[in-house]
């Protein structure tokens, strides 16, 4: 089944429309579909559609192409899709695809066509092209060394078309994708508030939870009742699991009097939210529980009031790390003595908060972007400190979505519960 469009086709139209402004002339730029990645016998993990190729067309489906070539000297290869074409048979065995009408109707794209043309037509628009875009993953922190669609189809293009001069795509839409659009801003908000909804009712059903298996399986009904999936793999760490900072196995008894650290977030017609809260098993934080709960709250507060496009996400996430140090000798964690005199290239804090204080959020979870350049208007970022003291199995992460502007941040989780007595109030 596919996910839920929210966006309209006005919306992928003028993804495009920008995006062709930075092509240099006489370019064409391809975009191909996630793969179907196999897993065992005969199965496939789920498919996810590449993101760079939803916002362009919408089209949320296998084995899809998406051509630009804005230059052509034949007016039907401006903008041309290729998709699958489908049958009887599919239709029975996986279910239904895309028509080629509603191909068009999604994405606006008037020239769409069944893929098995897609590399005879190809071939013909390069003969006339001087400049090839080509789409790879070109994420900061991806280690991903396998074969996916877009390099393989650049190995073959390249071995056809060898003197063809070759750009890229990846540092383009990693600038647009940057600035929400205001409609982008209206889907992240629905999956903000189905996630910050979804923790609501958590809080209310505690009691009758067993294991850390149990509230994932709870986050996830909700998650489906809403029409959503989850983004990514849920945290549900309990115990000395909050202090694994991707801790996935979520199959823990809970015990009371220990903390619950939840990192959890619904993906909405493609769009992901993000929230991370910590709550007490037994529905009260101890007193040590609850001084570091308010010690990362304090963080997050004060991350979040200094967030505006003043500022880029490194520089930003540094200063969130110097009020984080701070914090953390003031609750006699980090000596000041010994602080003032440290390695700088292995600052104290790391051992207690060893992971940054936000990111880029968007398509992605872990959204495309630029760290080095100022934080355009309408950015969304993660805020999402966090102390984590292995000694006493105790970890706290506490994170919001937030929406960057020239003034200051929306928070996207305003209405979430996150004072240590709100959560202890909505549990009892």
């Amino acid at each position: 089944m596919k996910r839920t469009l929210a966006l309209s086709t006005d919306f992928f139209q003028g993804r495009r429309n920008q995006f062709i402004k930075y092509l240099k002339p006489n370019s064409i730029a391809i975009f191909h579909s996630g793969d179907i990645f196999h897993k065992s016998a005969d199965a496939n993990f789920s498919f996810y559609q590449n993101p760079d190729t939803f916002y362009l067309s919408g089209i949320d489906q296998e084995e899809t192409i998406l051509i630009l070539f804005p230059d052509a000297p034949n007016p039907l290869w401006r903008e041309v899709l290729f998709v699958r074409e489908t049958s009887e048979h599919i239709k029975v065995w996986e279910g239904f695809k895309y028509t080629i009408e509603e191909a068009k109707t999604i994405s606006g794209i008037a020239n769409v066509n069944w893929n098995k043309s897609a590399e005879s037509i190809l071939k013909t628009m390069m003969h006339h092209a001087e400049h090839v875009y080509v789409n790879l993953n070109e994420h900061d922190r991806a280690s991903y060394d396998g074969d996916y669609m877009d390099l393989r189809k650049l190995r073959s293009i390249k071995r056809d078309f060898p003197t063809h001069k070759y750009e890229r795509s990846a540092p383009i839409l990693g600038s647009l994708r940057m600035a929400k659009t205001d409609e982008e801003i209206v889907v992240m908000q629905k999956a903000a508030n189905i996630t910050t909804e979804t923790f609501v009712r958590l809080l209310k059903e505690m009691k009758n939870f067993k294991s850390e298996h149990e509230v994932e399986a709870f986050i996830l009904y909700e998650f489906h009742k809403n029409q959503a999936i989850q983004a990514y793999n849920s945290i549900i760490a309990s115990g000395q699991n909050s202090c694994i900072l991707h801790y996935n196995d979520n199959n823990r008894p809970l015990v009371k009097g220990e903390i619950l650290l939840m990192d959890f977030g619904c993906s909405y017609s493609n769009y992901a939210s993000d929230l991370s809260r910590t709550i007490p098993v037994g529905g009260k934080f101890s007193t040590r529980q609850k001084q570091i709960y308010n010690a990362t709250l304090d963080v997050f507060k004060a991350a979040k009031e200094i967030a505006n496009t003043n500022f880029t996400l490194t520089e930003w996430n540094n200063e969130g790390k110097k009020i984080m140090e701070q914090k953390l000798i003031e609750i006699g964690l980090l000596n000041k003595d010994e602080v003032k005199n440290q390695d700088p290239n292995n600052p104290l804090y790391k051992k207690y908060f060893p992971h940054g204080l936000g990111h880029f959020l968007g398509l992605d979870v872990h959204d495309v972007g630029n760290h080095y350049v100022k934080m355009p208007v309408n950015s969304v970022i993660t805020n999402e400190p966090g102390i984590y003291i292995w000694s006493e199995n105790l970890g706290v992460r506490i994170e919001n979505d937030l929406v960057v502007t020239s003034k200051g941040v929306i928070d996207l989780m305003e209405s979430c519960p996150i004072e240590a007595d709100e959560i202890e109030d909505l549990m009892n």
